[in-house]
């Protein structure tokens, strides 16, 4: 059959969706009760059926929400109250927020009517009830079946919230009032759990802001963040369209801020004699401070901070391609187009020397005792042998030959060694196997990794020819995992980062909190800061309690800048939201009434980078129990002040209470006798005057009694029935014999909550 055109549940939105990771940390709520720790909740059964209700008084109930089976699970969905006018769609679905279209949905819209993973409901007498649709029964009811699945038509509820919901069919599509939504989670997932819903990007999304920008190191071609000294140092040429000194050099700036800390612009040249040299390419480090670097043509130096000029060798042979730590702390692996050399640092001697078929740059893999060395003329990857100083293996390039030479570095934590060619970043395992290619769309220009975080950083240059329309001048920083390769922060844009006069390089701080990057042509170093989305730590999960106990909900979240956090609460089942006034604290702390049943409440973390909120909890709120209302048992009420809670007001022998009186939970501290029976007679410290069961003592009291007022020695007075509240948890805690006096223990508290 032709379906009927329009939006259908398996129709992306057109609205901004709104992404969240699922994963594991343990849900928490906590009623803050006196000898109860903190953390000790009162929790629905998971297989309870949720109840959720829609914006104009709809109630859909499903079966089961948690604990799902991936694979496939029939779950029974039932509604009352849905109008007669608007058909509607029974599906499971991507749960896009309020006033957001659920979609994508399982199974799409059924309009065939032999769907089992979606069910569609129209008003009686509708064109499409029958075979198609079934019908609303009396009062807007309907019960069907659907068979939903974690995974299927689009949507994947492993990374994204979904809900078992009904929405308006095609023919409403715009129609936002029949959208009720309860959420579900499958085996393994929680739906307090897994860091929150983002609002605006991912929970925990890691992204980079500029920090700073650098412009007292000339014109930077290498960086180095010293491991032990944790000063920066900056290799650099002079900048011509600057001032009229000349700024070639090593310079060592503070981290921090960019100021300059020493400057060594002087280094032995061929003579021995000192002149000024730019410091191409940094080494490494020296241990305690300093680097060990290459200056040019053929110069070998080393300096620290505050040195006055460096110490170096000049070599004989071709120009310097590359250089790294040699195999020893007095050695130095250099590079002279295609021949590799290991050289002793304090006199230049050549100890080893291996000529390769071509190449020019290289990276030393030590813990693994091999060298890679790139051929990019020639699209050629070479292994050599340290130990044996002999080439071990030779590997294509995918890019070919003549590729535009980007950079050859390896990772320190896997061996891995990543080559930057043309626009692309080619991944080959330490068996020179190409295991991933990851294509930008700049030139990759530079690596450094991170073995704290298992992170690679890839800076990308613009080509900045604009007659190109491939360029625009904006340079780019990725990062990826270096396990599966996924991108593991936003692409951050570098403006104005372009090759033109100059390969753009890499620093990374351990842990990866700092990142700076070079650009060469515009003299300066941009020094980024990590971002992190807020990222939900301990979330609150659904609770109950009786009327009149202190009840608490805690929530927590980590991320930079450090979040903050306001509470929400919903009284129409999760389909609008409004803040809870003050409430911007952790815990939120309040009397439970009865009038919140059913509330639903949840926490919003906000930073600079984005929003995240918890799922939302639902407070189911009982009646106070503790003692048995009635017109038939008045005459038994009142009495002994040692039989319950061994604490209250002082009783005495009168009778209390009358016709229809209230048994009480507590009693006389004194231990008066028994009341008897009597009509309407009144105790003359017990009780008042009543018909019916009254007020008594929130705690202990012997007052049983009507509606007078409660006695005043025994504590507080009850609402409604006179009977002493015990909640639940203390009971089950065994706390008796002095009065279970609750305690609120939050470091707010909001009477109510709404």
């Amino acid at each position: 059959m032709t379906s009927t055109p329009g939006t259908a549940p398996g129709t992306p939105p057109g609205g901004r969706s709104r992404l969240r990771r699922r994963a594991g940390t343990a849900a928490v709520a906590a009623l803050l009760l006196a000898g109860i720790p903190v953390g000790a909740a009162v929790s629905a059964d998971a297989g309870t059926p949720k109840t959720a209700t829609g914006p104009q008084g709809q109630k859909l109930t499903v079966s089961a929400t948690t604990g799902l089976d991936p694979a496939r699970q029939k779950v029974r969905v039932q509604g009352e109250g849905y109008g007669l006018i608007t058909g509607i769609y029974v599906a499971l679905c991507k749960d896009n927020g309020d006033n957001r279209v659920p979609s994508p949905c399982l199974g799409g819209a059924d309009m065939s009517g032999g769907s089992k993973t979606s069910q569609w409901v129209v008003p009686p007498g509708d064109p499409y009830e029958g075979d198609l649709a079934q019908a609303f029964g009396p009062g807007g009811t309907f019960d069907v079946e659907i068979e939903i699945a974690q995974k299927g038509d689009g949507l994947d509820c492993a990374e994204v919230a979904c809900s078992v919901v009904t929405r308006a069919d095609h023919r409403a599509a715009g129609d936002r009032t029949q959208d009720v939504r309860i959420p579900v989670a499958f085996a393994g997932q929680d739906p307090g759990d897994g860091g929150g819903e983002g609002v605006d990007v991912p929970a925990g999304t890691v992204s980079y802001k500029s920090a700073a920008e650098f412009t007292t190191a000339g014109k930077p071609l290498d960086l180095l963040l010293h491991p032990d000294s944790k000063k920066l140092y900056v290799g650099a040429d002079n900048l011509p369209d600057t001032a009229d000194v000349d700024e070639r050099g090593l310079h060592v700036l503070n981290p921090e801020n960019g100021t300059s800390e020493s400057w060594i612009s002087q280094a032995p040249g061929s003579t021995g004699a000192l002149r000024a040299s730019a410091a191409a390419r940094i080494a490494g480090p020296l241990p305690g401070d300093g680097v060990v670097y290459n200056y040019p043509l053929r110069g070998v130096g080393s300096a620290k901070s505050g040195d006055e000029a460096a110490s170096g060798v000049w070599l004989a042979g071709s120009t310097i391609t590359d250089i790294a730590p040699g195999t020893t702390p007095d050695t130095v692996l250099v590079a002279q187009g295609a021949t590799l050399s290991e050289i002793e640092r304090a006199t230049g001697t050549a100890t080893r020397t291996l000529t390769l078929p071509g190449g020019t740059q290289f990276a030393a893999d030590p813990e693994r005792g091999a060298l890679w060395y790139t051929d990019f003329a020639a699209g050629k990857l070479h292994r050599v042998d340290l130990a044996s100083f002999t080439v071990s293996g030779s590997f294509d390039l995918p890019a070919g030959p003549g590729g535009m030479a980007g950079f050859t570095e390896t990772d320190p934590a896997t061996g891995a060694v990543w080559v930057g060619v043309d626009r692309s970043v080619l991944v080959f395992d330490p068996a020179g196997t190409l295991v991933k290619t990851l294509v930008g769309k700049d030139l990759a220009r530079d690596a450094a990794f991170d073995t704290a975080s298992g992170r690679a950083y890839v800076v990308w240059q613009d080509g900045g020819d604009l007659s190109d329309p491939a360029n625009d001048n904006n340079g780019t920083l990725t990062v990826y995992g270096t396990e599966d390769f996924a991108v593991a922060a936003k692409d951050l844009s570098l403006p104005g980062n372009h090759s033109q006069a100059g390969a753009a390089s890499l620093a990374v701080e351990p842990g990866g909190a700092t990142v700076f990057a070079t650009s060469p042509a515009e003299g300066k170093i941009t020094k980024l800061v990590r971002q992190v989305s807020p990222l939900v730590t301990r979330a609150p999960s659904d609770l109950t309690a009786e009327e009149g106990e202190a009840v608490a909900l805690t929530a927590e979240a980590e991320g930079t800048p450090e979040p903050t956090v306001r509470w929400q609460v919903s009284t129409d089942g999760a389909q609008t939201w409004k803040d809870v006034e003050g409430a911007t604290e952790s815990a939120l702390t309040f009397t439970a009434r009865t009038a919140q049943d059913g509330y639903r409440y949840r926490a919003e973390f906000r930073n600079d980078v984005g929003t995240t909120r918890t799922a939302a909890v639902t407070l189911t709120v009982t009646a106070a129990t503790g003692g048995d209302t009635g017109g038939d048992v008045g005459g038994d009420t009142g009495g002994n002040g040692g039989a319950s809670n061994g604490s209250g007001s002082t009783g005495s022998d009168g009778a209390t209470g009358g016709d229809g009186g209230t048994q009480t939970s507590g009693g006389s501290t004194t231990g008066g006798s028994d009341s008897t029976g009597g009509s309407g007679s009144t105790g003359t410290s017990g009780g008042s005057s009543g018909t019916v069961g009254g007020s008594g003592s929130t705690v202990g009291g012997g007052v049983a009694g009507g509606t007078g007022t409660a006695a005043t020695s025994g504590g507080g007075s009850l609402a409604a029935t006179g009977a002493t509240v015990m909640s639940v948890t203390l009971a089950a805690a065994g706390l008796v014999g002095v009065g279970a006096l609750v305690h609120r223990r939050a470091r707010r508290r909001t009477e109510g909550a709404l």
